[in-house]
């Protein structure tokens, strides 16, 4: 498995606490940078700007992006542009939510 495909299996251990669907499912993960030197960025959103949970989640992301073995530095950026809505969901996370 390559490094993106590492990350994106952790991406899918990360939840938030609210909803019982991962972020990556979600929608709320718009980017994944690797640079080289084992450099990590991820642009995503929250569900909703005043998440409650945002700093827990952003914590979980980088906590568990930097224990893959090569990477040495992860940045979360939050962005709101473009919103989230439902429709960036994947057809599993609509199904689990009952969206379908």
């Amino acid at each position: 498995m390559n490094l993106y495909d590492e990350i994106v299996a952790v991406l899918h251990t990360v939840h938030d606490p609210e909803i019982p669907v991962n972020i990556y499912e979600l929608g709320l993960v718009y980017e994944i940078k690797i640079e080289e030197g084992g450099k990590v960025g991820i642009v995503m959103t929250l569900t909703a700007p005043a998440c409650p949970a945002a700093g827990e989640i952003i914590f979980d992301v980088q906590s568990k992006l930097e224990a893959l073995e090569g990477v040495n530095d992860v940045h979360v950026q939050l962005t709101f542009d473009p919103p989230w809505s439902k429709d960036m969901m994947s057809e599993e996370a609509k199904l689990e939510l009952g969206f379908l």
